[in-house]
């Protein structure tokens, strides 16, 4: 059975994904303090990668995210990396949830996992924002663009972040990267997928800005306040690194790239201004107003490795669901999905 927290899906635990209450409950209360004897726990639907649990205790409600079970890819599902980022951003101007508890020892719950406050507000996996009226929809769009110029204003060396990541070549090394899960995980041929992992290389703008990246930043994992709809919370920092900050910008500006109809995530075809959504280059005047940059140059290239690393990720989740240890039952529907993405890129790069 299915329940809703702000406006989140929540049921039982999936069967891959169960937790010993008792056995979390006794290591939690031995590690965060005040946090009580015991818990229940609910996960959160809709996810396709870290499996996210509600927890509610009798000192409140915390969320912890975990490494799904199963053989993984290497350097995937870095869950102490998205516990070591929100750490550091937590003196920051970026809104992320209070850190509480990394536990790395795979014998508590099977997998490592860490946890944090939970943060109340909404969360939408529709870049259309189904339910707002256009002046939300306005505020949350201009919100969401400003705080992404902000991680971005972030100096990663000051809040300890050096060591996050690599600073050069950031692109570059995320296509071999990304290539090499794809043909790890590919269960099908693809050659839209093919073409980009040739054409991405030969045509990098060999730009090398760097700034804390977040690696997956759209509504879905943002949460905004229930009432004025600025962003609260940014969530799921498993890809995060340090990186070029058009990466990022890149993929928050997919869904402007992407048919509503056809792919179910994208914005073209609608009427931005009925809805109340600034159109593109509104959200790049925003983020760079928040990021301090002075221009934006190349971002169809940016937007090109976005669609390509998406497809990519997508064709790990549709292995996830054949392998039976994705974290969502829709799994394999959605992964599908990776070579509609790769097809868009590829029409994209073909008129650059």
């Amino acid at each position: 059975m299915t329940a809703r927290r702000d406006g989140r899906d929540l049921g039982a635990p999936l069967k891959a994904h169960r937790i010993d209450e008792a056995v979390l409950a006794k290591y939690l209360n031995d590690h965060i303090a005040g946090f009580g004897d015991t818990c229940t726990i609910q996960q959160f639907r809709g996810g396709q990668s870290n499996p996210t649990f509600l927890l509610q205790a009798d000192s409140g409600s915390y969320v912890l995210r975990k490494k799904p079970p199963g053989e993984l890819l290497p350097s995937a599902h870095a869950v102490d990396r998205e516990f070591r980022v929100i750490s550091a951003l937590a003196s920051s101007e970026v809104p992320v949830p209070k850190a509480l508890h990394l536990c790395e020892d795979d014998s508590i719950i099977g997998q490592m996992f860490y946890v944090m406050d939970y943060v109340a507000g909404r969360v939408f996996s529709d870049p259309s924002l189904p339910g707002c009226t256009p002046a939300e929809r306005t505020t949350a769009y201009r919100s969401s663009a400003a705080v992404l110029g902000e991680l971005h204003a972030v100096d990663y060396q000051v809040v300890g972040l050096e060591t996050f990541g690599r600073p050069d070549n950031y692109v570059a090394r995320q296509v071999a990267r990304w290539s090499r899960q794809y043909a790890s995980s590919k269960t099908e041929d693809c050659a839209a997928m093919d073409q980009l992992m040739e054409w991405l290389p030969a045509n990098d703008p060999d730009d090398n800005r760097t700034a804390i990246v977040h690696g997956d930043y759209r509504p879905g994992n943002l949460i905004f306040d229930n009432d004025d709809l600025i962003v609260v919370a940014v969530l799921d920092w498993e890809l995060s690194t340090i990186g070029h900050p058009l990466a990022d910008l890149g993929y928050f500006l997919l869904p402007y790239r992407l048919d509503a109809k056809i792919l179910g995530s994208g914005l073209r075809g609608l009427d931005l201004e009925e809805f109340g959504i600034p159109n593109e280059q509104a959200m790049i005047d925003a983020y760079i107003a928040s990021a301090g940059s002075e221009q934006v140059n190349n971002v169809d290239y940016y937007i090109v490795f976005s669609m390509f690393r998406l497809a990519a990720i997508l064709a790990g989740v549709l292995r996830r669901g054949i392998d039976g240890n994705a974290s969502d039952p829709s799994a394999i529907e959605r992964g599908r999905a990776f070579s509609q993405f790769a097809d868009s890129a590829w029409t994209i790069a073909r008129q650059l």
